[in-house]
């Protein structure tokens, strides 16, 4: 019986990667209820897991692709590859509303600026400090700052190394995680009390599933408006990250 299933799980490789993935989104939704009450939102929490779970399949298989080197989860990198990274990254874009959008209005974008370059510039001195002094490296680990999408998705169009793209991610993580915890304990300071702060707000933190939480911990009729500005730094950090931002860094370093 379990060799019939592991050859249907071989042979369906992608439709196989969607059901690991979706247990794991399962899983993590349940810890986050469960440990934090939702404070930490459940995507950290599969974050981590494909994280941990990549990390044991690089040492188990000796490969370079994680987890997608054990022949029984090699849909997962189909499922992780350009093709369906892009098809996400664009889905983003269709949950802005235009009308929505211009609510924010012009210190909307001034914030969506300024959290975009100022979590680049924090992330790519941080590289440097710790001599990650190429370009390549700097421009990716920065990019990571602005989001856990836009670093990996810098690292493939300038080349980085998976190691390096990898470390990216985790900076977007952490600063998901920080703004998740951070927002309620710092909502009074900030004056998270209209939905022209939280505009603000979620443009300044860059980040959708940790503005989203932190705001629903903070107060949940926010969280569409905090949302709302920081889902336009996915696009805005893949279409600078390996352009202007890079130019910029490789015109800086050389």
């Amino acid at each position: 019986m379990l060799a019939i299933i592991e050859k249907a799980m071989q042979q369906n490789g992608l439709i196989t990667a969607f059901a690991v993935v979706g247990i794991i989104v399962l899983l993590s939704g349940y810890i986050s209820r469960k440990l934090t009450f939702g404070r930490v939102h459940g995507s950290a929490f599969a974050i981590l897991i494909g994280l941990i779970l990549a990390y044991w399949g690089g040492i188990h298989s000796g490969g370079e692709k994680g987890l997608a080197d054990i022949s029984l989860f090699s849909g997962i990198g189909l499922m992780g590859g350009a093709m369906l990274r892009d098809f996400a990254i664009v889905a983003t874009a269709f949950e802005v509303q235009a009308t929505e959008a211009r609510r924010a209005g012009l210190i909307g974008v001034i914030s969506l600026l300024l959290g975009t370059i100022v979590p680049f510039i924090v992330g790519a001195s941080v590289a440097y400090a710790f001599g990650y002094s190429d370009v390549v490296s700097m421009t990716t680990i920065g990019a990571g700052a602005i989001t856990y999408i836009v670093g990996p998705v810098t690292g493939a169009a300038i080349g980085a190394s998976s190691d390096v793209m990898a470390l990216s991610i985790a900076t977007g993580l952490l600063k998901s995680i920080m703004v998740m915890v951070g927002t309620p304990l710092a909502a009074r300071f900030l004056g998270l009390k209209t939905p022209r702060s939280a505009m603000v707000f979620g443009g300044l933190a860059g980040t959708v599933s940790g503005v989203s939480a932190g705001l629903a911990a903070t107060d949940r009729r926010l969280v569409p408006y905090g949302a709302l500005v920081a889902t336009f730094h996915t696009g805005i950090g893949c279409l600078l990250g390996p352009s202007v931002l890079y130019f910029a860094v490789k015109a800086l370093m050389a």
